[in-house]
């Protein structure tokens, strides 16, 4: 190693998928920044350069080409001999498109590595674009061999070990990795367990930001050999750390850093932040003024608004409310006193006509059938059809607010409430939707940009919190009717959807069979909807979509 220490900076940054120029533009940024900080190599996060994930942008020839450009160019600047760098960059090697790490160093790409252990199981499908590389050796960097085991090479002994064996001293360990509910703790674990099988000290860089369905938490850290915390950097945040590396008397890596850990945040803090980064990055990313969403005054469309504007802005965000002859006046209140505090503007426009005209349209076809939920959808889908013309007059784009429960059994409208651009809810539990409504009305995470929080200034009326659920199609209606309650509706599709466990297995916790047979297939039957239904941020270990995936036409019964 050299004379001196070498300091490594960890970039946990925000890059947008496919934007390669903008990326690049990122990447010299905060190259000159780690300058500023005395950095001599930068570890960046998987696939910082194309944006992780980029899907099947890897099979276009041409986008390769431009990333080896862009690739090449940034090499090109490090010939000033500012910091090094470690990029993640998906490249065709010997006609294969691989994903890899680049040391760019001295004006050339110095090294590249391929990632060895390709994930194909949840929202991952890499096998399909990707081809995996050999184990990586060690990379030889001012005196120091590092080890770049890229993400899910990290989840595995194989690659770390191996790595050890062919004379790694450290572990640099680039990621996209995503967030879910309890992943960090199990991160941790994963890398202490890597550093115990090899003695080696661990480095974890993890991008930060929104992508389609997924959002990355950052939260990046650095171990050392004793399994000691050195650095942890702040959740949902894009940050730049700093670490030394220097040499113990017995010649082995240790590491430090000027800066404190980020504390760890709270479940109900991270779930929420989770919502707001993927709505804001969801938001602007693509391009939308802002959202418009339907205000009932219940709670769902109250933590929508409230994440819209932490992550937007109130000028960016519109309610409407829309009653009809069953809106109270409690909910006509509950959601002028949700705007009021959100600051957001208001308007109201009655689905009453609608529903005249839609009775009228059908009277000759549906006289002589009672009403049934054929009137109460009507309402849903006229509701649904104002916000989109809201929206296309406006561009904003439609904010949908169902929660995972309704969706899990159906308990939504296709083409009513279930319209929009993005389900920001809908990978959250009717019970957590209660929990971190709760937790806003006492905090505000950070860079939010809504009103602060505290006794005298709830960012949600108490009442919206504690009244009982209901969606208001017909005269004294509550969700209760037709559901059982929630917390024991989301305790048996937690089972069956997390857990995956058997009917069998949920009634011997303690839940009537008759109850589980009948929670098990609506979520069946509803699979239908949820096919239909707007994209909307991961927050648990199975989501709706990528990771949830049943057949619709399915005949089996069996629990």
């Amino acid at each position: 190693m050299a004379d001196r220490a070498l300091t490594l900076a960890l970039a946990q940054l925000n890059p947008h998928v496919g934007d390669l120029v903008g990326n690049a533009a990122l990447i010299r940024a905060t190259r000159a920044e780690a300058a500023k900080a005395g950095a001599d190599l930068i570890l960046f996060s998987e696939l910082t350069l194309s944006g992780y994930p980029p899907e099947d942008l890897v099979l276009r020839p041409k986008f390769l080409a431009e990333c080896r450009a862009e690739l090449e160019a940034l090499a090109a600047d490090t010939a000033d001999g500012g910091p090094a760098l470690l990029l993640g960059v998906p490249l065709q090697l010997g006609g294969q498109s691989g994903n890899c790490v680049a040391l760019l160093e001295g004006g050339k790409v110095a090294a590249v590595r391929v990632k060895h252990d390709l994930p194909n199981y949840g929202v991952f499908d890499e096998k399909r674009v990707f081809t995996p590389g050999p184990i990586p050796g060690p990379i030889l960097f001012r005196g120091i061999k590092l080890g770049v085991p890229i993400c899910e090479d990290m989840w595995t002994p194989d690659v770390s070990e191996a790595l050890a064996e062919m004379g790694a001293e450290i572990l640099l360990v680039p990621n996209g990795s995503p967030f879910e509910d309890g992943k960090t703790a199990e991160r941790r674990a994963l890398a202490r367990a890597r550093i115990q099988e090899t003695g080696l000290p661990l480095v974890y860089v993890n991008q930060v930001g929104g992508q389609d369905e997924m959002v990355f938490d950052g939260a990046s850290f650095a171990v050392g050999a004793d399994d000691t915390t050195v650095l942890t950097l702040p959740a949902f945040q894009a940050a730049l750390g700093i670490i030394t590396l220097g040499r113990a008397a017995d010649g082995k890596i240790v590491l430090s850093s000027p800066q404190p850990s980020a504390p760890d945040l709270s479940r109900d803090a991270a779930l929420y932040s989770a919502m707001v980064v993927a709505l804001r990055d969801y938001v602007d990313k693509n391009g939308f003024p802002g959202v418009i969403l339907g205000l009932s005054g219940g709670i769902d469309s109250a933590l929508a608004a409230a994440i819209a504007v932490d992550a937007l802005g109130p000028s960016r965000v519109t309610g409407v409310m829309m009653p009809s002859p069953y809106t109270s006046q409690e909910s006509l209140d509950d959601a002028a006193g949700v705007a009021e505090r959100l600051g957001i503007a208001l308007h109201t426009v009655s689905i009453e006509p609608a529903m005249a005209a839609f009775a009228g349209m059908l009277a000759p076809l549906t006289q002589g059938r009672a009403a049934d939920t054929t009137e109460e959808n009507i309402q849903s889908r006229a509701r649904g059809v104002t916000l989109m013309a809201l929206s296309n007059k406006l561009g904003a784009m439609v904010l949908s607010t169902g929660n995972k429960s309704e969706m899990a059994v159906g308990y939504a409208t296709l083409y009513g409430d279930m319209c929009g651009g993005y389900a920001i809810l809908k990978d959250l539990y009717k019970t957590d939707v209660f929990a971190v409504c709760r937790w806003r009305n006492r905090h505000a995470p950070a860079g939010a940009l809504g009103p602060l929080s505290g006794s005298d200034t709830l960012v949600m009326p108490e009442r919206v919190i504690t009244k009982p659920p209901t969606a208001e199609l017909k005269p004294n209606q509550t969700d209760q009717d037709t559901l059982p309650p929630y917390e024991v509706l989301d305790a048996i599709l937690a089972g069956i959807i997390e857990g995956q466990n058997s009917h069998a297995e949920i009634v011997a916790a303690g839940y009537p069979e008759a109850l589980v047979t009948r929670v098990g297939a609506m979520l069946d039957r509803a699979e239908y909807k949820r096919r239909q239904s707007a994209p909307g941020v991961k927050l648990t270990r199975r989501s709706f979509g990528r990771e949830r995936r049943y057949p619709i036409t399915n005949g089996y019964r069996g629990g």
